[in-house]
């Protein structure tokens, strides 16, 4: 958590609970193209979950069929080079895509995983990821994970100041 504060009206207000400072401002436009891709497809999307394993998905979504999938933003060449984890992710969703923008060559992404192009305004599919379905406990535990990161964060939103109490800051 982005333990910085401001000062206004004479109350200490946290920083953002929706941006945790890691995302350049590339990974944040491909992922909100993504996400509103993801969105229109009527999915729901969630940033930086922590998964069971420790790994952190860029972007995890639950589709209207309780499906998972991982998104994982490459924001250039050397970001997708520095990933050695992403075949881990799989353990964790029924499809692995990455989301990159128009400027990142498409032929480097390996074609175990799908593919999204991201202008930051919109994204589009340009290779579908192969589907490996999770077990039904693992899909349990994702969703659940899923359902209280969400819920934690609109808390965050609401009552930002309440996480000092919980968190111990």
């Amino acid at each position: 958590m982005n333990e910085e504060a401001s000062h206004q009206s004479g109350r200490i207000q946290l920083e953002d609970p929706l941006v945790d400072g890691r995302q350049s401002e590339t990974a944040l436009k491909v992922w909100r193209g993504a996400a509103r891709l993801l969105r229109q497809m009527d999915f729901a999307c969630l940033p930086e979950v922590t998964l069971a394993s420790a790994r952190r998905a860029d972007l995890l979504a639950l589709g209207p069929r309780h499906e998972l999938w991982i998104i994982e933003v490459k924001s250039s060449i050397a970001d997708l080079r520095a990933d050695n984890k992403w075949p881990d992710y799989r353990q964790h969703c029924d499809r692995l895509y990455f989301a990159t923008h128009p400027d990142v060559p498409v032929d480097i992404f390996p074609e175990e995983a799908g593919l999204i192009i991201s202008d930051g305004f919109g994204a589009e599919i340009l290779r579908e990821a192969p589907e490996h379905k999770l077990a039904a406990a693992t899909r349990k535990s994702v969703t659940l994970r899923f359902a209280r990161h969400a819920a934690h964060r609109l808390h965050d939103l609401s009552d930002p100041d309440g996480r000092r109490f919980f968190d111990g800051l």
